[in-house]
């Protein structure tokens, strides 16, 4: 598929997503959409994937497949290769062909057959076909957010209906392509969808979705010098996006993740499985992480995350904390009202020797003191695991315009007598109200984290001395000074300018008071 192609298929995602989704806000018809764009994914791959088993057989095309001993045997296998089954009269294709709308005529009136309950049996019959199997878990209510019966969808079980009914016909009019060797075309026009929504839903967005170009920048720096990471973790995974990027940069062994929110971990199952990453390659638990951790023995080689800024968490309510593994050795706990200490914390206990952390966090981690300022010097002074500090640009992310950085920590650290700081605030394009990292950006802030070099107003590896002699403060213009002086002004040149004018404008008065003489009115400079 060119990239054309892509597009093109992005393009009309996003059309179906916007015109059919009727009053509802973008954000509560995305799991709507996305959720049936999952359910056309799941249908094409076992079509697909059955198709293949059938070719030494008399019927060669699954939808025709009747015999109860044949379903069994393809069951069988689907389950162990797909980890989910889909009988022939549950595929996207039929329901759609049931639901009968002709979307090509503009009859807003029209009504198909009524398929709310027979979708709603296919979608928990994909989760129950699951009940047993080793994708039991990645599959356990993955469709709960898709509720047919909610009157956002029409007033009226018809008016449902013929809504749900249009969203299939139109999907299905789509060519996902899958037979196709690049299987992440789809996969790419999802992470598309979903940041188009994010760019609509305001705050909520930062609960599941990083900008794309930061994404990027992350998952350069913990893949650096790698062509295979053994497993890749994130205590915040939001819809999984972040841990994705990874895996365009370096092949992933094993996937792990936490989220809160529970629809937002949905997702991330979902945008795993579209992503052909199979069921048995990641771990995405629902829980809250700082309190809850879910994979707390493990050790990760590449590490991110992009937590919610300044969080509020229960550090002075849980005495569990001051023994925690993660958190005791500081000497003090985070504030309740400003967790991302703790998460920093969270994932160097969750990285590998070997492995490299990159976190987004708001700019106030770089010098604020108390609790703050303590966990801080002992990550540079007693660990010696802070490796980086890349100052962001303000505006990048959904939601909140303040500025961010990315700290890249590293338990074995190949220059462990410096720092290398950053400063790429000023390196930005605006498209509307909303700032961007381009690939040149990325490219420069990659190139200056692998160099190492001194850039003048850009890059600088302080001294761990310097580090310690500025009291562990990190803020950037400590360190990196883009002053820009003023050019001199000429008093001579300016005092001249100013007499001209001056005269000038003395010359325009005269005219004018010539020309309200003329025509018998008061000139507007006398009194």
């Amino acid at each position: 598929m060119t990239e054309a192609q892509k597009q093109r298929l992005e393009s009309q995602l996003w059309k179906i997503a916007n015109e059919l989704r009727g009053k509802m806000d973008a954000d509560e018809f995305r799991d709507y959409i996305l959720g049936f764009i999952f359910y056309k994914y799941l249908s094409e791959k076992q079509h697909l994937f059955a198709n293949k088993l059938l070719e030494t057989e008399d019927i060669k095309d699954y939808p025709h497949v009747t015999n109860e001993e044949d379903l069994e045997a393809i069951k069988e296998e689907s389950l162990e290769k797909l980890g989910y089954f889909l009988r022939p009269e549950e595929l996207f294709t039929a329901i759609t062909a049931k639901g009968n709308i002709k979307i090509d005529e503009d009859d807003e009136e029209e009504v198909g057959n009524f398929i709310l309950d027979d979708l709603q049996e296919i979608l928990n019959a994909i989760e129950q076909s699951t009940m047993g199997n080793e994708s039991e878990d990645d599959f356990n209510k993955l469709f709960e957010d898709i509720d047919l019966s909610s009157t956002k969808l029409g007033r009226s079980p018809s008016a449902r209906n013929t809504l749900i009914a249009k969203v299939l016909a139109h999907l299905e009019k789509i060519d996902f392509q899958l037979g196709q060797v690049d299987a992440d075309v789809l996969g790419d026009a999802y992470e598309y969808l979903i940041g188009q929504f994010a760019s609509g839903a305001g705050k909520k967005a930062g609960e599941f979705y990083t900008p794309q170009q930061v994404s990027r920048v992350l998952a350069k720096i913990v893949t650096l010098g790698k062509s295979r990471i053994k497993n890749a973790y994130d205590p915040a995974c939001g819809s999984g996006s972040l841990l994705l990027r990874i895996a365009k940069e370096a092949e992933v062994g094993e996937f792990a993740g936490q989220e809160l929110n529970r629809t937002t971990y949905n997702l991330a199952r979902m945008n795993m499985i579209l992503h052909d990453v199979h069921f048995s390659q990641f771990d995405i638990r629902q829980e809250d992480t700082l309190e809850e951790p879910m994979h707390f023995e493990e050790r990760f080689e590449a590490v991110v995350a992009n937590p919610p800024f300044s969080a509020r968490w229960k550090s002075s309510n849980n005495p569990l904390h001051e023994t925690d593994d993660r958190f005791s050795q500081y000497g003090r706990l985070a504030p309740s009202t400003k967790a991302d200490f703790a998460f920093v914390q969270h994932m160097i206990h969750q990285l590998a020797e070997n492995g490299t952390a990159a976190v987004v966090l708001p700019h106030g981690v770089l010098f604020r003191g108390a609790a703050e300022g303590t966990i801080r010097e002992y990550i540079i002074k007693e660990q010696n695991f802070l490796d980086a500090v890349i100052g962001l640009p303000p505006n990048l992310f959904y939601g909140t315009s303040i500025p961010a950085c990315v700290l890249v920590l590293k338990k074995c650290r190949e220059h462990d007598d410096n720092i290398l700081f950053i400063d790429a605030s000023g390196h930005f394009e605006k498209r509307g109200n909303q700032n961007f990292l381009t690939e040149k950006h990325v490219q420069k802030i990659i190139e200056a984290y692998t160099n190492r070099g001194n850039t003048e107003k850009f890059a600088y590896a302080a001294p761990l001395s310097e580090v310690a002699g500025n009291g562990y403060n990190l803020n950037i213009p400590r360190y990196i000074d883009t002053f820009e002086k003023d050019e001199p002004v000429d008093l001579a040149l300016t005092t001249q300018k100013l007499q001209s004018l001056e005269s000038e404008m003395q010359e325009t008065e005269a005219l004018i008071v010539e020309f309200c003489a003329e025509l018998q009115i008061p000139a507007p400079f006398t009194s």
